[in-house]
């Protein structure tokens, strides 16, 4: 009697092992390996095999290889354009994650209205509504228009058969969890679905010329739910963060093979939906008098200058002192307090520090190394900081502050919102009407002080 074949597949990432694994080689997540079924097998050879069967193309010399021109059309937001690089691209495929209740299905109904105003054919496929219930949002966001279609379906099967009904030029998918192929005998969600699904997503979307949006669910890390083939198959992977208690949201790429992933949107959160923001301006310092422990910078978020209040906590601390960061990297607030205490003999040791960024966003570039330690230093000191002054410099271990990139567009940034000073490690290359104090020792710092 034949020996039964067994196979075993990773949820996290598709990792196949013809035997059981607490902890999946290839990804590293525990309990993850499931059991496929001998359909799910048959499944797969089958679909090797087709592959196999297909003629195999022949290799051309770069030179011969004519080069693709991009064409974009606006998506009717400025933001979303700006972080896609200049607009939607036919025949694209995009992935937009985040946290539940984050916006993105309102997003994307609502680009799928302001496109059927264009009097462009769009098809909003969900799996975890029904018609009715985005009908109650398209008419908050004012997308009704005859060019939209709602279509409340999770076959995949049906999906494709409304698509060669009507020439769409737009396409929504929500979410590609719920959708299913009954091709793949395996439940939805799964690995092997999700992974059937979006190679025939990605094949219609190439074929067919139509840019499609894909909603995909978060795992509780942050990270795509499904296999991380998923984000390799698309064109581009989108993330929306922020808190679900403000109003203000972000938009990050972090795959774009048509742009750049530098760029950020923001968007605000209204009773309207969610709206291209206005103006970032105020939205995240207190211009009118600032408190012991603030310090004032401006980080870059792509090409966006954004002026942020950082602020810093440092009490006495009993017994084991503690250092926290809000929208800061802790690994790096521990080596700045660590500087100050090499350099400046500041018994920080013996302290808790605390430190936060307000508005909610996260720094990710070392330029307000030194509005860090000016926050620090002045709750320390339990003295209040000029509102006027903005501190930018990158912090080395050896106490030398260096330059930071795009320091002409931070100052002119400053000089808009009516800002005088700033704390800078070198004279800056354009001239301004910012009184600018050369700063390039840490040091130095305290002198200001």
């Amino acid at each position: 009697m034949a020996k039964k074949k067994t196979l075993f597949e990773c949820q996290a990432c598709g990792f196949q092992s013809p035997r059981w694994m607490g902890k999946c080689t290839s990804c590293g997540e525990w309990e993850s390996m499931v059991e496929l079924s001998s359909d799910q097998i048959k499944f797969l050879k089958e679909t090797a095999a087709s592959s196999g069967r297909q003629s195999l193309p022949k290799a051309q010399p770069i030179t011969q290889i004519g080069e693709d021109n991009i064409t974009r059309f606006s998506s009717g937001s400025r933001e979303l354009d700006l972080v896609l690089g200049g607009g939607i691209v036919p025949g694209s495929l995009t992935l937009i994650g985040g946290s539940p209740g984050i916006g993105k299905s309102t997003l994307l109904l609502k680009i799928a209205g302001n496109l059927a105003q264009q009097q462009k054919e769009i098809l909003y496929v969900s799996g975890e509504e029904s018609a009715g219930q985005i009908k109650m949002r398209a008419n908050r966001l004012d997308a009704n228009h005859d060019k939209l279609y709602l279509l409340s379906e999770i076959n995949l099967g049906a999906v494709i058969a409304e698509i060669d009904r009507r020439d769409y030029d737009f396409i929504v998918i929500d979410s590609i969890q719920t959708l299913y192929s009954d091709e793949t005998p395996s439940a939805p969600g799964s690995v092997t679905q999700v992974r059937t699904i979006t190679f025939e997503l990605m094949r219609i979307a190439k074929n067919l010329q139509i840019p499609i949006f894909i909603i995909g669910h978060i795992t509780k890390d942050g990270s795509i739910a499904g296999p991380r083939v998923l984000e390799h198959m698309v064109d581009t992977v989108l993330y929306f963060e922020g808190d679900s208690n403000s109003e203000l949201r972000l938009l990050r790429g972090f795959k774009n093979r048509f742009g750049s992933t530098n760029e950020v949107g923001i968007f605000e959160m209204n009773k309207e939906g969610l709206n291209d923001a206005k103006t970032m301006a105020g939205r995240f310092f207190n211009k009118e008098r600032l408190q012991s422990g603030s310090a004032l910078t401006v980080i870059m978020e792509g090409s966006r200058p954004i002026i942020i209040e950082v602020q810093a906590l440092v009490s006495e601390a009993y017994g084991h002192p503690k250092r926290s960061s809000t929208g800061f990297d802790n690994n790096r607030l521990g080596m700045l307090l660590a500087l100050l205490e090499k350099k400046l003999d500041l018994p920080l040791g013996t302290y808790d520090v605390f430190i936060n960024i307000s508005g909610g966003i996260k720094i990710s570039e070392p330029a307000a190394d030194l509005a860090v330690i000016a926050a620090i230093l002045s709750s320390y000191r339990d003295r209040e900081l000029s509102a006027q002054t903005l501190f930018l410099g990158e912090v080395s271990l050896t106490g030398e502050i260096r330059e930071v990139p795009s320091l002409s567009q931070r100052l002119k940034e400053i000089e808009t919102q009516g800002f005088q000073k700033a704390i800078i490690p070198s004279k800056p290359m354009e001239k301004t009407a910012i009184k600018c104090f050369i700063a390039d020792e840490v040091s130095k710092i305290i002198e200001w002080m």
